[in-house]
C-alpha cells in the first residue's frame, strides 16, 4: 500500500512541475503587448475633424510637425526594390 501512495504522489509532483514548466515557457514566448504607435500627424487629422481645434491651429501644428519631423533617407538597397526583374537585382551601387 505504502508503494501504491507514493507513486500517486509522484505523479501529482510531475505533474505540477509540467504545469509550472508550461506556464514559464508560455510567459516567455507569448507576444508581449507593446503600446500602439500614434502618429501625431492622425492626432492632427482627428482633433480637427471632431472640432476640438481650428483650421489655423491644425495648419500651425501640420507645420510645425513637418518642420520638426527629419527627411527620411532611402536604404542603401532602396534601388533593389525597383528592379524590373525581381531574383536578379542589379548593384548599381558598387564600382566593379
Amino acid at each position: 500500500m505504502a508503494g501504491w501512495q507514493m507513486g500517486m504522489d509522484a505523479w501529482v509532483w510531475i505533474g505540477a512541475w509540467a504545469l509550472v514548466m508550461v506556464l514559464v515557457v508560455w510567459v516567455l514566448v507569448r507576444e508581449p503587448r507593446h503600446a500602439r504607435h500614434v502618429d501625431p500627424a492622425q492626432i492632427l487629422r482627428d482633433r480637427f475633424a471632431r472640432g476640438e481645434i481650428d483650421e489655423a491651429e491644425f495648419r500651425q501644428a501640420t507645420a510645425a510637425l513637418d518642420a520638426a519631423t527629419p527627411p527620411v533617407r532611402p536604404s542603401p538597397r532602396h534601388h533593389l526594390a525597383r528592379h524590373p526583374r525581381h531574383g536578379q537585382e542589379a548593384r548599381h551601387d558598387r564600382p566593379r
